[in-house]
């Protein structure tokens, strides 16, 4: 966005929060703040000023609890929450930078110690999966707490974590009558950072899972499970719908027919041949070469790449990366997408280049919805102008769950 930051990296990074401001993730002073104290520091520059700012605002959580200023508490121990999650995107990789981990933990925390001190407290919890369980919160609908309601599962992509979907999705969500469900799944937050799980392809199977759980939740209206996701999410939400057919919906912002499609353009203009291209592990060595230069050459690609990609997938190597890349398809599962879906085109996000392709693609009741530069919304997921995709999805919603048809039942005379 290019407001508060010097270093376009952490400028990509710093900004988040503002998308959270009309949720209680930030304000705005307060990111520039942040960003005047970065000025023309580096990464640890950049983490210790975001980890500042959290811990004073932890600190004030504290002493509003303290003082029985319980609304004041919830709010500044999630503020804290956001905060320290902006803190560490640059010490990305591997092996994992003990300052990421203390700052997750800290984030984790307040998060927890935040979401408590509503009304109805929501608490941590722990969903099966394989031979592991996958850390998430319910999140009820505001008013509406006892209620059986339509759920939105919310599925992160590449590098978020449960308290940006909370901020992102589940606030607005949950203000207009939705409930909600947020995790970490294989290759984010938790798993990957603390217990090294790295993503998978199938993510209809960790969908599953998370829709098993669900429905044994008693609020959860099972005819009306949407599932929602963003960035890389874009391309995991369809592929689990492709496989996971209870689901009432599905939402990708933006639609992703693949990870590896922007690297087969990058390697025909790095001297490979389109043949060769779409075999993408097997390229030559000199073009894996070249592709390496370029990455090492750019902080944002080597971050991408090197930083987050190899890390998220488990490998130490251009080449298994993008072996890894081309499993992340949707080739010959399109078709098997038969809830209505919805997806995001934002006119300046390089990765919804490809949304009207695989939207056209779609057989299933579908709707495509773009977002300008015009609106502050052409960013990437956005960032600019998250209300604003709020808003739209949660009309749309409205108008394709079947609970709207019919009235719902109360598990409580006057729900909390």
């Amino acid at each position: 966005m290019g407001l508060a930051f010097k270093n376009d990296l952490h400028d990509e990074f710093g900004t988040w929060p503002i998308a959270y401001i009309p949720y209680g993730g930030a304000d705005f002073g307060e990111v520039l703040a942040v960003g005047r104290a970065v000025g023309d520091g580096g990464d640890t520059v950049f983490h210790e000023a975001w980890m500042a700012a959290g811990d004073r605002l932890a600190t004030e959580a504290e002493e509003a609890k303290s003082r029985r200023l319980r609304s004041s508490a919830r709010d500044l121990f999630l503020r804290a929450s956001a905060f320290y999650a902006a803190s560490y995107h640059p010490l990305y990789g591997a092996p994992v930078d003990p300052r990421l981990l203390t700052a997750f933990r800290k984030q984790i925390d307040a998060f927890n110690k935040g979401l408590a001190l509503f009304n109805s407290p929501v608490e941590p919890m722990r969903i099966p999966f394989e031979s592991t369980s996958m850390p998430a919160y319910f999140i009820p609908a505001a008013g509406h707490e006892n209620a059986v309601r339509p759920l939105i599962i919310l599925t992160n992509g590449y590098d978020a974590t449960v308290t940006d979907m909370y901020f992102a999705s589940a606030v607005a969500a949950n203000r207009r009558g939705y409930h909600s469900l947020i995790f970490d799944g294989p290759g984010q937050g938790e798993m990957l950072y603390e217990q090294s799980i790295h993503l998978r392809p199938d993510w209809e199977v960790v969908v599953g899972a998370v829709v098993d759980y669900a429905l044994n939740l008693p609020s959860v209206d099972s005819r009306c499970i949407v599932l929602s996701g963003w960035s890389l999410g874009g391309h995991l939400a369809p592929r689990a719908a492709s496989g996971e057919h209870r689901l009432a919906a599905c939402i990708a912002d933006p639609g992703q027919w693949s990870i590896a499609a922007p690297f087969r353009d990058f390697a025909i203009k790095l001297g490979a041949t389109p043949q060769a291209a779409t075999h993408l592990g097997e390229l030559d060595q000199s073009v894996l070469d070249r592709m390496m230069q370029v990455a090492s050459d750019n902080p944002s690609f080597r971050w991408k790449i090197v930083q987050r990609g190899f890390w998220v997938h488990g490998v130490d190597n251009l080449r298994d990366y993008l072996r890894s890349a081309e499993q992340f398809t949707m080739d010959g599962r399109a078709d098997a997408i038969s809830c209505p879906t919805l997806m995001t085109l934002a006119e300046d996000d390089p990765l919804a280049r490809g949304a009207e392709a695989f939207f056209d693609q779609l057989r299933c009741p579908k709707e495509l919805v773009r977002f300008s530069t015009s609106e502050g919304a052409g960013e990437h997921c956005e960032m600019g102008n998250r209300s604003l995709l709020n808003r739209r999805v949660s009309d749309w919603l409205d108008g394709v769950l079947p609970t709207k048809k019919s009235p719902r039942r109360s598990l409580a005379a006057n729900p909390s």
